[in-house]
Formats: C-alpha cells, structure tokens, sequence
C-alpha cells in the first residue's frame, strides 16, 4: 500500500511540474503577442500628395508614409491601414471599424464633444478664402455676403463658416459638396458658385484641365488649422504616445523632411513660430 502511495505522489508532482512548465512557456508567448497592440487606421486614396495610391498600386502620401514612421517608434503598437471615403471615416470610426482617423484632420468644438484628439500636431495650415483667379471683386471672407459659398459637409472649414453665419445673421449662402478637387474648381471657375474655404496647400490641386492652379486665395487666414489624429474617447493612452513619437519626429528633423517631400514646404510650423522665425531674422 505504501508502495502505491509512493508512486502515486511521485506522478503527482510530475504532473505539477509539467503543468508549471506548460503555464510559464504559454505565459511567454502570450505576453509577447499581448504586447503589441494593433490599430487600424483609416485614410484615403483620393487626396494627392496626403494619401493616395501611386503609379505601383501602392498607398502612399504624407500622412501615410507618417503613420509608418511613427510604427518604428512606437514597437508596442503595429498599425494596418484600412482605405474608405474620406466621408465615412469618422462613421467607421463610430461603429469601431478603425481605431484611428488619418487624413489632414482639425478639431472643431463639434467633433472634440464626440471624439478623441491627440495634442501635437504633426501640420499646421491657415484657411483662407479661395476664389476664381479672374475674380477681382472678393477680398475677405466679408465679400462674400450673399453669395455661395461650397465647402464639404463634414470639414473644418464648414465649421468656420457656419460660425461665421452665427455672428453675420446668416449671410453666407453655404453649399456642400462631395469633396471632390475637380467639382469644386469646375463650379467656381463656371461661377455658379462664389468661392470655397481652403488653405495655400490645399489650394494647389485646384487644378483646372490643363493641370494649372485655378483657384488664388485671399484675405487674412480666418483660423489656423492643426492638423490631429482623431480617435474614440477611450484611446488616451494611445494618444499620448501619439504625441511623444510626433514630438521625436518633430525634434530630429524627419516630420520637417517628410513635409517638404510630400506637400513641398515645410508645414510643421505654427503661425506663431514663423513670427518668431521672421522677428529673429529682421534683428
């Protein structure tokens, strides 16, 4: 009986050794996979230059090439693209079938109530109003009163001019479009409408059919536009090493370089750092 005993208790702390050793190695693997955490962004493939599909078939562009940038300092994440309309983005967003938003996005009172928006930006732009090149008689956003005004529903230059409606009694006649560069220059060049809200970037693929700028913008900037990443209000942690990584990119000169390859200026400057650059340079 002894016997039986002793060969029982030498299986059974056999049988514990091995299930200890079978939780260790699955513990490791588990937790190397369970350390990186993968985000699907969602981008574009009609913005030039921003993101869009090359002469290869490949997705590629300013805020493109960025995000893969940002993937090389940030090993705790692995980021996969996922392309759609610039229009459903933020409904794809909502339902959760992307976990971050990248394509030139600027936050506004209305989309920071329903969403998550890192702090640095990684472009910085000035909207302006943009009309006809022949058209001589539009100054300032203040010309505009009564006349038509296209803009896309869902952008941050429809926000400035909805507030700009709130304070001028309505006297702005706001259109909305798809977005799209083409029908935009078509319908201000035609004059069935006035002008359109934009920036100096923006503003350089309002080509007309032979490839040249149609569209000259004018006035003071209305706002500065910094450019964010936007994500669902429960991804703070994600944006917060969002910022650290842009601020690297920042700080050693690859934002600056991968902003004059793409949109060919340098559009990581506030308004506020180019006084400071222009002030400097008079001394």
């Amino acid at each position: 009986m002894k016997k039986w005993f002793a060969i029982l208790s030498v299986m059974a702390i056999i049988l514990v050794l091995a299930g200890c050793g079978s939780s260790d190695d699955t513990s490791s693997v588990s937790g190397s996979s369970g350390d990186v955490k993968k985000i699907i962004v969602g981008t574009g493939t009609q913005f030039k230059n921003v993101c869009f599909i090359d002469e290869n078939g490949n997705l590629t562009g300013f805020d493109v090439e960025l995000i893969k940038e940002l993937d090389k300092r940030l090993p705790q994440y692995e980021f996969e693209f996922k392309t759609m309309d610039f229009g459903n983005l933020l409904l794809s967003l909502d339902a959760g079938k992307i976990d971050l938003v990248s394509h030139q996005m600027e936050k506004n009172p209305e989309r920071e109530a329903k969403y998550l928006f890192n702090k640095n930006p990684y472009s910085i732009f000035l909207n302006r109003v943009a009309v006809a090149k022949d058209n001589n008689s539009i100054h300032s956003i203040d010309d505009l009163k009564g006349k038509k005004v296209l803009t896309s529903p869902t952008s941050n230059a429809a926000y400035v001019l909805k507030e700009y409606n709130k304070t001028h009694g309505d006297a702005l006649n706001i259109v909305y479009t798809s977005g799209a560069a083409n029908d935009t220059v078509q319908q201000i060049t035609s004059g069935r409408i006035d002008a359109t809200v934009t920036t100096d970037f923006a503003n350089r693929f309002n080509t007309d059919e032979k490839g040249e700028v149609a569209l000259k913008t004018v006035g003071d900037p209305l706002t500065q536009s910094d450019v964010l990443y936007v994500l669902n209000k429960n991804e703070q942690g994600l944006a917060d090493d969002l910022d650290k990584a842009i601020q690297e990119v920042k700080d050693d000169g690859t934002l600056s370089k991968l902003s004059i390859k793409w949109l060919g200026e340098d559009f990581t400057k506030s308004l506020e750092d180019v006084k400071k650059e222009s002030t400097s340079s008079k001394k």
